[in-house]
């Protein structure tokens, strides 16, 4: 995201999750994982056992559907602190909204909604989604994660990074959760080999089934999807290097340069995370501790400054998405000494599919 739509990383990747889960199951077949001495193995066996609600549709159409078979399409979204801001309510609700009004799933498709969530937030984005899940037109699941125990398990991967991409100078507990698709594929069941995490502050305006198929252009070696930065946040972050190499890439706009990724819709093929030798080197201490070193970085956006020091060195790790895919809306840099370069960050062309309203920018009505 744009640095000051993630200064404030209380509410870049966070919103509420919850209502009474005996109600939720009732409704929409909702499961909850974590908490209760529930492990990720065990919650992955029930739900194996346990099959998502059955869309509403003509009993006709739907046996004609189940039989050309189907995907498993699993969406994963931070729902965190909502009690406390009707606005993240707002948003959150707007998003999820925007992204069942245009839902259209194939035969046999299910949509696993995974939501990373805490204590009243639960109550709140399960009463959300109860409401809005009512009468889909799509198979479909809510799984609840709790954001405590995600955190006890990324702790130990990730410590060594926040002190590198977190606001502040310390490493603090609470930060690990914004890295969390950082090590997904070490935190997610085995069972699940692909998954996308969005940011609540989205508006969809396309079949988020269409999005699913970007999976299938990944190039060899590709294990994340992403799309480019749209401001000149690293050509600041990257001040040093970029003075020392007065001839690199690195932070200047496209489509020759290198302006870093933004993680607002990350595309995670988890199997190829969990296989590629390099990209699990990277997470380890020295490797992080030998970059930023070399590209002299101190950011605070989380995964995404990971993501984007990463791509510097080992492009072939990701699979750019176009800028229709997370058309962001911040223009906090045109205004804080980039005014003379920032059009060449900003400028998308083509028909949007994902509005992206970092740093609180409204997005356009309908």
């Amino acid at each position: 995201m744009a640095a000051m739509g993630r200064a404030a990383r209380g509410w870049a990747r966070s919103q509420p999750c919850a209502l009474a889960l005996a109600a939720a199951l009732a409704v929409c077949a909702f499961y909850y994982l974590g908490g209760g001495g529930e492990t990720f193995s065990s919650a992955t066996r029930r739900l194996r056992a346990t099959p998502p609600a059955p869309a509403h549709r003509h009993p006709q159409r739907a046996a004609g559907e189940a039989a050309a078979g189907g995907r498993d399409l699993h969406l994963l979204m931070m729902f965190t602190k909502a009690e406390r801001s009707p606005a993240l309510r707002a948003k959150g609700q707007a998003a999820l909204r925007s992204l069942l009004r245009h839902g259209r799933l194939g035969g046999g498709d299910a949509l696993h909604l995974h939501l990373v969530t805490e204590g009243a937030s639960r109550d709140i984005g399960l009463g959300l989604l109860r409401d809005l899940l009512r009468g889909a037109a799509f198979r479909h699941q809510v799984i609840v994660h709790d954001v405590n125990e995600l955190t006890e398990k990324l702790f130990p991967i990730v410590e060594a990074m926040q002190k590198h991409f977190s606001a502040g100078s310390g490493t603090y507990y609470s930060d690990s959760i914004f890295f969390l698709s950082v090590a997904m594929h070490r935190i997610m069941p085995k069972e699940i080999t692909q998954i996308i995490q969005v940011d609540l502050d989205l508006k969809y305006k396309t079949n988020i089934r269409d999005l699913f198929d970007e999976f299938d252009n990944f190039p060899e070696g590709a294990v994340i999807g992403i799309a480019r930065e749209m401001q000149p946040v690293y050509r600041h972050t990257f001040w040093q290097y970029r003075r020392e190499n007065p001839q690199t890439k690195v932070g200047d706009p496209p489509p020759d340069g290198l302006p870093g990724f933004n993680s607002g819709v990350l595309l995670l093929n988890l199997e190829a995370m969990r296989q590629s030798k390099l990209y699990n080197q990277l997470l380890e201490p020295t490797m992080v501790q030998k970059l930023t070193e070399k590209y002299h970085f101190k950011g605070h956006l989380g995964d995404q400054d990971f993501f984007t020091m990463v791509g510097m060195e080992h492009p072939e790790l990701f699979h750019v998405l176009d800028c229709t895919w997370n058309r962001q809306l911040c223009t906090w840099w045109r205004d804080h000494g980039y005014s003379d370069v920032f059009d060449q960050y900003f400028q998308c062309e083509g028909e949007v599919k994902i509005y992206h309203g970092n740093c609180n920018t409204p997005i356009p009505e309908d």
